[in-house]
């Protein structure tokens, strides 16, 4: 495991970055993969694909497979794809302060 230190407060990161321990999910963490996305601001848009993440996460107690992202939050996967550049994954989950779903 690693720590990423970010505007004063550490998070410890698995090997991928991902967040070790949802419970240090803040808006630091959300500001530090901003700035690694190269997302100016974030809007709405993006609060809605972050919260509709973390909500089946909680409720489910297991990832949102990318198949079933558009279905279960009537959200289109391209807006992810649009929103987040390095993507599903690696951008909006990251953001989410979520376990990596998986390839």
């Amino acid at each position: 495991m690693a720590i990423i230190e970010h505007r004063g407060r550490q998070y410890e990161v698995d090997k991928d970055g991902f967040l070790v321990r949802f419970e240090e999910w803040d808006e630091g963490w959300v500001d530090y993969i901003k700035g690694s996305e190269g997302i100016r601001q974030l809007n709405d848009a993006h609060q809605k694909v972050i919260i509709a993440l973390q909500e089946y996460c909680k409720k489910n107690k297991k990832p949102l497979h990318i198949s079933n992202f558009s279905e279960v939050t009537g959200i289109q996967l391209r807006t992810v794809y649009d929103l987040f550049p390095s993507g599903y994954r690696k951008g909006a989950y990251k953001m989410a302060g979520l376990k990596d779903p998986g390839g």
